[in-house]
């Protein structure tokens, strides 16, 4: 009874599959970069289109003459079996800019996640934007501007884990979708981000860059723009499918357990000797997480950005963790301004999520100097503090080695019950021996003349002597000092009975 309708409906979804039409498309691969239907064969493992007959069409006499689907393309999928909302740009329709699109999709992507308390992903490929100025004399008029759901936008960030992936060059309000997320990948050569492109760069500011220099791989990752780099849009959908296989299905849930192939009881005589005794030198403190997670689970985001603060997501026992950490290779591990942007909105990341978080401790402090006053370094530290004080997910602290200063003092929230131990080889306090010798010896020093030097040695002796973390221990004013080579039996017996007492709900949303 209805066969005409039914193959008008075919018709119809076949004149959508070609998206901007052969030329386009091969113009799409050209570019080496896959098309947006090609994107969600590679991503999901299944998928279900929502919206599949938006678009433009043209009519005549004898009905449809002609179809260009709307360059938002959003639907239902499954991803590593689980169930996911994904968005995806269509560069080949009007090269994704927003004049083509119909941007109720976008809403709808946005509202289905949230609603649906399942994962978002944004496959990005365009500007997204308000279209271009040629849309003036078609409207006869402009417009205030505003972003259509952008309350659902922000929103998802603490109902549902978001990811969202940069696939080509991405401007204004498609770079604002992809920062607006809780993980967000680019592909080296192949995309670029940046608030406005290299020609209206030039028009507006007369400077002129080209497209990679402006918003390559190479300046947003260590803007801290992106979180993590992929290699090829392949990776880039593998490090998508590794995200999410941490964080769970939305805030009201916990996050998924896996069963672990690593020994929870596993020991590494290796971490007893990786801390030198000269505390000048430097380590390998990355060596150090995969020693104490499981085996192959540690991802590290923003890698690029602010290296003296590593923060990373990682399993113990099978038990997805939030994990922060310092390179003493950068900085000694100082706390710069962009550290503790990037720890204060990791610990976001953790609390929207109900991640325990493990810390393992080696903080010398804030870095210091004129650079660092600039910076506003002490304000930023001290937003900081306020996210580790506000958390309330289970922490677990190692102390490592050093331990000074306010920015040593953000280890924990001190102010409830966590996880403490130390390796012998801490060391902590208000300041380094090394460094508040001279100042509150100052006066002394200056009147010994001659002796200064000799005086500041005994001095020195005097204070090494009171340092050892075992006196610290005496006074309970650490819990524990524990075998380096035991850190990961110690933690996995923690995590278990950290996830017992998680709370699960949404209680935080994660800021870009």
């Amino acid at each position: 009874m209805w066969e005409p309708e039914l193959a008008e409906l075919e018709r119809r979804k076949r004149l959508a599959e070609r998206m901007g039409g052969e030329e386009r498309i091969a113009r799409q691969h050209a570019t080496g970069r896959l098309t947006i239907r090609e994107r969600l064969a590679a991503l999901t493992d299944s998928w279900q289109e929502v919206g599949a007959l938006t678009g433009r069409a043209v009519y005549g006499e004898a009905g449809l003459e002609d179809f260009t689907p709307s360059n938002v393309i959003i639907g239902r999928a499954v991803i590593t079996g689980r169930r996911a909302v994904v968005a995806g740009d269509d560069f080949t329709v009007r090269g994704g800019a927003a004049d083509a699109a119909i941007h109720e999709k976008q809403v709808l992507a946005e509202r289905m996640a949230g609603e649906m308390r399942v994962p978002l992903v944004r496959l990005i490929d365009g500007t997204g934007g308000g279209g271009s100025v040629k849309q003036l004399e078609d409207y006869g008029r402009t417009y205030v501007p505003h972003n259509p759901g952008w309350d659902q936008v922000v929103a998802n960030l603490g109902r549902v884990p978001v990811i969202a992936l940069a696939l080509g060059p991405v401007a204004g309000l498609g770079a604002a979708r992809l920062v607006t997320s809780h993980v967000s990948i680019m592909v080296k050569e192949l995309s670029q981000v940046f608030v406005a492109g290299p020609a209206v760069v030039e028009a507006g500011m007369g400077e002129s860059v080209s497209k990679e220099e402006l918003g390559g791989w190479r300046a947003i990752s260590a803007a801290g723009t992106v979180d993590l780099v992929a290699g090829s849009e392949e990776e880039a959908f593998g490090l998508a499918r590794r995200a999410l296989s941490y964080l769970p299905q939305s805030a009201w849930q916990r996050p998924p357990v896996t069963a672990a192939d690593d020994a929870p009881d596993r020991e590494s005589p290796e971490l007893s000797g990786l801390v030198p005794r000269d505390r000048r030198k430097p380590y390998d403190m990355r060596r150090v997480l995969d020693l104490v997670f499981d085996g192959g689970s540690v991802l590290e985001l923003g890698r690029r950005f602010a290296p003296s603060t590593i923060t990373a997501l990682a399993r113990l026992d099978g038990h997805p963790v939030a994990v922060l950490a310092a390179d003493p290779r950068v900085y000694g591990g100082g706390m710069t301004a962009q550290g503790a942007d990037k720890m204060a909105r990791f610990v976001d990341l953790a609390e929207t999520f109900h991640l325990p978080v493990v810390h393992l401790v080696d903080q010398p402090g804030f870095v210091i100097g004129t650079a660092a006053e600039r910076a506003g370094t002490i304000r930023h530290g001290a937003r900081a503090l306020a996210a580790v004080y506000q958390s309330t997910v289970p922490w677990a602290s190692v102390l490592v080695r050093r331990v000074f200063g306010v920015a040593g003092a953000a280890h924990r929230p001190h102010d409830r019950y966590g996880l403490r131990v130390a390796w012998p080889s801490g060391d902590w306090g208000s300041l380094p021996v090394e460094g508040g010798l001279e100042v509150a010896f100052k006066r002394m020093l200056a009147e010994a003349g001659p002796e200064a030097e000799k005086l500041k040695a005994e001095i020195a002796q005097r204070l090494e002597a009171v340092r050892s973390p075992f006196r610290t221990a005496e006074a309970f004013l650490v819990e524990d000092i524990i075998d380096p080579s035991r850190t990961r039996p110690v933690l996995t017996e923690w995590v278990r009975d950290a996830y017992a007492v998680l709370d699960p709900g949404p209680r935080h949303t994660t800021r870009p």
